[in-house]
């Protein structure tokens, strides 16, 4: 299953990297980014210095908390950009939805596949 949308805290995915909207260095800035790496522990710093290919992936719902992004919205961009790469990549997606409203927006049940 290529992509999946799950109802899971996103520091708790079991995939070789976990996306985050942060700045270019990805060393640790605030918010969700302090959130990952205290999860990660002191090696993720080390990881991001070098960053390697992957063959699994956990993107959040970008956007749509605190800054305000309709949920329909962006998880709508995220399916399409997504299923749009996995058409020539062959990768597993997962599209991570903490709360109950995001993912009420996807569906019913804690996980879909596409």
């Amino acid at each position: 299953m290529p992509l999946q949308i799950i109802r899971q805290d996103i520091t708790k995915m079991k995939c070789d990297v976990i996306v985050n909207a942060a700045n270019n260095t990805l060393l640790g800035d605030g918010g969700v980014d302090d959130m990952i790496h205290r999860a990660a522990g002191p090696e993720l710093r080390e990881e991001c210095r070098g960053l390697h290919g992957c063959a699994s992936v956990a993107f959040p719902l970008i956007s749509s908390g605190i800054f305000g992004y309709p949920k329909a919205a962006a998880l709508q961009a995220a399916t399409e950009t997504i299923s749009a790469f996995l058409a020539d990549h062959d990768m597993n997606v997962y599209l991570t939805v903490y709360g109950r409203d995001s993912f009420a927006v996807s569906a019913s049940g804690d996980t879909i596949s596409m």
